[in-house]
């Protein structure tokens, strides 16, 4: 799709929303007048009757009659087309969704009480006589009499308007609930309406239609009362609109739930929250799906053509924004961050996007980087390393336009980045190249990879002191030691960049507030002196690196007797360096200043803070340092913390089927009965073996982002005798295996094989 096709400029709005105010005045507000459900062609309007229960078809034949309904109350007639009132004054998309490169996240609580939604006076609401027990028992009385009259009427008044569905779903007509924690929904009743929805008859599916086009359709002046974000957000969870025939509506709902203001979506997000997670996470798939059609439809001739309705695919990711940023507010999420990815996009050109981003920001120029939550890590990946590559070839030019200038010869080594160079920080920016120096050989991507790995683990030696290793937690954290000179963090951080920026998976153990805190800011701030590498931290970005610990400070958070009488603690915090017990106070006088129930609070988040940041700051600010020297790309601004983490160390998760379909085989076949031998063993392996297999014959025992085809993993025949043990070559990522006779023998040899190695053969 090109990019003008998503441009949501107002060239591309209905021509009568976009005339000048200059020839509107005087003058009664034009409806804009928006494309037809379906367009005229045979195939697209394709039989309602012929549809399944589950499916709703076309609505040519009942947009005529949309407002057959209101004519008489309204002295109105019947469009042909769908009609929207033409709203003044609307941004194409505010901006709810905070330009990625901006240095803070602003949470959607932090809004000041004068971005508050003004409470407006709610309108008296129809009476509904209809409770859920009602509609269930009508629903029940089908089954025996098969007269669906009851049935259809209660779906008829209930999504007439927007006030007969606040009357038919609110829990308390009477009552405002003019709070961002309840939303004064009947929840279960919405799901059991909907539920039901999609097994009534065709004529009951399109007489809900009917009633939101009419709602739709409606002209809204100033700002919605919460009645109306109620209407929003029940007809937002309308099964039907999984349908693509009904796209057209579904597009203009979630535009005018995109145009909302700032304090109305803050309601909406804290709404979301509450959402089961079934209901969140069919919400997510069906704004993707959306997406995704209207980038590659099935049948182009069901929507309107690109150029009229480029403000969908922006509307539509204005409202996922909203409940990502629902899903963030919750811990543990509604549903992983993952489950936001739309592989779709992987399919077009990622480039165009990213330098239309880079170009605009989060201007009238619709770019999917706005979104990043919505590019997958494989897509983000592709975007950094051929933004890498550029940057590597323009520096590569240049080496060789200025050795060509001092008029010397030109040397192809020159090209890459030989580590007696490193003192040049431009030439961080080439293509690593590794030679160990008395071998012979060509470095193909196996020398770089083995170097990696022998300077890593050197690096993460306890001897050397730069890092402590916590066993609780399986993690490496920084050493709080003081010292003269940090450039060895700093050397760290270069590492780790080079392994990002030529495609290296680590295996280094950080946890998780490491990498939050590399992005804190994701781009290297101008000014020298504003801190890099500090980031809001919590009791459990501390379990992750010292469980006891974290666990001991909530203990004296939910403790219920005297905390200053029993625990007789200060603001002050006690370390050990080099056999010297050393105190540190929290806060100013703070080793004069008891803990106590009421200041408890503040002190366990001094002490974290402590740990995590500024007791380690000239550490990881050199660290920080040296990985954005190496990656000092944009792309870095479109990815969260745990996708950083993936780039460098890999994913956790394990697909050993995916790994035997990608393996390739030297002097096996796939069908020799020592390599089925050898499948039937490790597919049978619990979790930690197929990790110790993967460590043992790649370096990490974790997965690079293109998954396990990616590994290029190779068995090869080793003709020894079948005493030996399996030996591996991790730079090459290949497995030599004797030709094992027995299935048995096989897996006693391979346990013992993975059971003691750290990768680069037995200890």
């Amino acid at each position: 799709m090109s990019e003008e096709g998503r441009v949501p400029s107002p060239a591309a709005l209905p021509a009568e929303a976009t005339a000048a105010p200059e020839e509107k005045k005087g003058k009664e507000p034009e409806r804009d007048k928006l494309p037809p459900i379906v367009s005229a062609g045979a195939s697209a309007s394709a039989g309602l009757d012929r549809g399944s229960k589950g499916q709703v078809s076309t609505f040519s034949s009942c947009v005529s009659a949309v407002s057959q309904k209101k004519e008489a109350a309204e002295n109105r007639s019947s469009p042909a087309h769908l009609v929207f009132p033409n709203i003044k004054n609307v941004r194409d998309l505010p901006p709810t969704c905070l330009d990625v490169r901006q240095k803070q996240r602003i949470s959607m609580d932090a809004l000041s009480s004068e971005m508050k939604a003004p409470v407006l006076p709610e309108p008296v609401l129809p009476v509904q006589p209809k409770t859920m027990k009602d509609f269930q028992e009508d629903v029940e009385k089908v089954k025996s009499s098969g007269d669906w009259k009851a049935v259809h009427d209660f779906y008829l008044t209930t999504f007439d308007s927007f006030p007969e569905l606040n009357a038919a779903f609110k829990k308390d007509a009477s009552a405002s609930f003019n709070t961002i924690e309840d939303s004064g929904i009947n929840a279960k009743f919405v799901n059991a309406v909907y539920d039901t929805l999609l097994n009534t008859p065709q004529d009951i599916q399109k007489t809900v239609l009917k009633g939101i086009i009419n709602s739709l359709l409606r002209e809204w002046k100033g700002p919605r009362t919460k009645d109306d974000l109620r209407a929003y957000f029940i007809l937002l969870q309308n099964p039907q609109f999984n349908n693509t025939s009904t796209y057209v509506i579904y597009a203009h709902l979630l535009r005018q739930i995109a145009t909302l203001v700032e304090a109305d979506h803050h309601f909406l997000v804290h709404w979301f929250k509450k959402l089961s997670q079934k209901r969140f996470k069919q919400l997510v798939e069906r704004l993707l799906q959306f997406i995704s059609l209207r980038l590659f439809p099935a049948k182009p001739e069901e929507f309107p053509p690109i150029a009229k309705c480029s403000w969908w695919i922006p509307s539509a990711s204005k409202v996922l924004a909203l409940l990502n940023t629902a899903n963030d507010l919750v811990h543990p999420p509604l549903i992983p961050y993952i489950d936001f990815y739309n592989s779709t996009l992987d399919h077009i050109d990622l480039m165009e996007e990213y330098h239309t981003w880079q170009s605009f920001g989060n201007s009238h120029r619709f770019s999917f980087c706005q979104y990043p939550f919505v590019i997958s890590i494989a897509a983000k990946k592709i975007i950094i390393q051929r933004d890498s590559e550029q940057q590597m070839i323009s520096i590569a030019r240049q080496s060789l336009v200025d050795k060509v200038s001092r008029r010397q010869r030109p040397d192809m080594n020159m090209l890459f980045l030989n580590m007696k160079l490193t003192r040049k920080r431009a030439d961080l920016k080439k293509k690593l190249k590794v030679t160990f120096v008395g071998e012979a050989g060509l470095d193909m991507g196996g020398l770089t990879k083995e170097w990696f790995l022998l300077l890593i683990r050197q690096i993460f030696h306890p001897d050397y002191g730069m890092f402590t290793y916590h066993k609780d937690s399986y993690c490496h954290w920084f050493s709080s030691f003081k010292c003269d000179n940090y450039s060895e963090f700093r050397l760290v951080g270069i590492l780790m960049g080079l392994a990002v920026y030529n495609s290296i998976t680590l295996d280094i153990r950080f946890p998780p507030c490491c990498y939050k805190k590399l992005l804190s800011p994701p781009i290297v701030p101008s000014d020298q002196n504003t801190p890099v590498g500090i980031c809001s931290v919590t009791t459990d970005d501390l379990c992750q690196i010292m469980p006891e610990l974290a666990h001991g400070l909530s203990e004296l958070l939910s403790y219920e007797g005297n905390v200053e009488e029993d625990f007789y603690s200060t603001f002050q915090v006690f370390q050990e360096e080099f056999g010297i017990i050393k105190s540190y106070n929290l806060k100013p006088g703070g080793d004069k200043i008891p803990v106590t129930n009421q200041n408890r609070k503040e002190y366990v988040q001094l002490y974290i803070d402590f740990l995590l940041n500024k007791s380690i700051y000239k550490q990881f600010a050199a660290f920080y340092y040296g990985f954005h020297s190496v990656c000092a790309s944009n792309a870095l601004m479109l990815l969260r913390p745990e996708e950083v983490e993936i780039l460098v160390c890999g994913s956790p998760e394990l697909d050993m089927h995916a790994l035997q379909r990608s393996t390739q085989y030297d002097g096996y076949a796939k069908t020799d009965l020592t390599i089925r031998y050898f499948w039937d063993v490790v597919l049978g392996f619990p979790l930690d073996l197929q990790k110790k297999l993967l460590h043992f014959t790649t370096g990490s025992d974790r997965v690079p982002v293109g998954g396990m085809a990616d590994l290029n993993f190779k068995i090869s025949k080793n003709e020894t005798s079948t005493n030996w043990l399996p030996i591996a070559h991790t730079c090459f990522n290949q497995l030599c295996l004797p030709p094992y006779k027995s299935k048995k023998d096989l897996k006693q040899k391979l346990i013992i094989g993975i059971s003691n190695s750290e990768g680069f053969g037995l200890e």
